[in-house]
């Protein structure tokens, strides 16, 4: 059994390193076009450009490392199928079900590896290629307007943005944070921005919102102002030497610290709730994967490379489309986050389960 075991494993082997190779190339190669775009538009440097284009291999991993274990046991038990070398294992009274704890050891050391690359790897990268592009990149502040972030570059104001087309921004919140005072909000539906040449700054035309303002009687309470144009200056200029970390660049702990200072100060904090469990489940995808590529291979029989290759590509693409819906009902609101970030993994769990029991029995 233990000859079989290393025999199998060792199979899987040259797969996962291919395919973590191809499918860490070609998601590279599709970054290519955006940083040529930084040295044509934007003036950056070449080797500024080459230690970006590195940084981007961890940030990858996170995507190509669960999907090449998928890859490599479809690929391996699809082969072993068609040869009929699972008919001989079964035929020498060797229970399928033990060919999966090998397969469950490496997907929970694989998976434990995971959880350091999306804990402290990936974040590190990410702030890292922040580092690179401040003030190389950015020829105007109107380029730290990203949606869908916590912006916190500008002082005194916490932006965040759902959409920006072009110069107009889309449903806006600027949170400005008083001392020993609640956290003042303005909301505005739509808006525009617009910079200021030779200088830090960008102005704001707010459009169809409302602003809390002072109560002149009592300064520590707020009234609800509505407004059909509201218009603000953001200013970079005292903080154009700060690198501010997003969510993305953050650990566990660092965005458990973000979560508890925003509930302190009535942020919302739903992006950075979203961000922290799909960390931790995303890490996890290797050991769900493998236990599904398992059965997935044994039952289907398929020798063709490129065919097992699309295979695991179409379940990888189905499971990480369900976790960013389940990303965008959580950044919602609409369901907690501890919850609904878990439902892909349990689906996937929970299909593999059918499937092992099928192939198995």
């Amino acid at each position: 059994m233990k000859i079989l075991r290393t025999y199998i494993l060792k199979e899987c082997v040259v797969p996962f390193i291919l395919s973590l190779a191809v499918l860490t190339c070609v998601f590279l190669l599709g970054n290519l076009l955006q940083l040529a775009n930084l040295v044509i538009n934007k003036g950056v440097g070449l080797a500024v450009i080459g230690s970006v284009f590195v940084l981007y291999i961890p940030v990858l991993l996170g995507y190509t490392l669960p999907i090449a274990c998928l890859v490599s046991v479809i690929f391996t038990f699809s082969r072993l199928s068609t040869d009929n070398e699972i008919l001989a294992i079964r035929a020498g009274g060797i229970h399928l079900g033990k060919l999966l704890l090998p397969l469950g050891v490496v997907g929970v050391i694989l998976s434990l590896l995971a959880v350091v690359l999306n804990e402290r790897i990936i974040p590190m990268a990410h702030y890292e290629q922040r580092k690179l592009l401040k003030n190389l990149t950015v020829k105007n502040p109107a380029a730290l307007l990203e949606a869908g972030l916590f912006i916190h570059a500008f002082e005194n104001q916490i932006l965040f943005i759902h959409r920006i087309e072009d110069n107009r921004l889309y449903n806006v919140t600027i949170y400005q944070p008083q001392p020993n005072r609640p956290t003042r909000t303005i909301i505005a539906k739509r808006g525009e921005f617009s910079t200021v040449p030779g200088s830090d700054q960008i102005k704001l035309k707010l459009m169809d919102g409302t602003s809390d303002e002072p109560n002149l009687e009592n300064p520590e309470n707020f009234y609800k102002l509505n407004f059909k144009n509201y218009f603000i200056t953001l200013d970079l200029s005292k903080n154009k030497e700060e690198v501010e970390k997003k969510p993305k660049g953050m650990t566990l702990r660092e965005l458990r610290g973000e979560i508890e200072k925003n509930e302190r100060l009535l942020i919302d904090t739903a992006p950075l709730k979203t961000e922290y469990h799909r960390k931790i489940t995303w890490s996890f995808a290797a050991l769900t994967f493998i236990l599904l590529g398992f059965p997935v291979a044994v039952i289907t029989h398929r020798r063709q490379k490129s065919a097992n290759v699309v295979l695991a590509v179409l379940f990888a693409a189905v499971y990480y489309l369900l976790s960013m819906g389940c990303e965008a009902v959580s950044m919602q609101n609409v369901l907690p986050a501890d919850i609904v970030m878990w439902v892909p993994n349990i689906l996937t769990a929970a299909g593999a389960l059918v499937l092992n029991q099928r192939c198995v029995s």
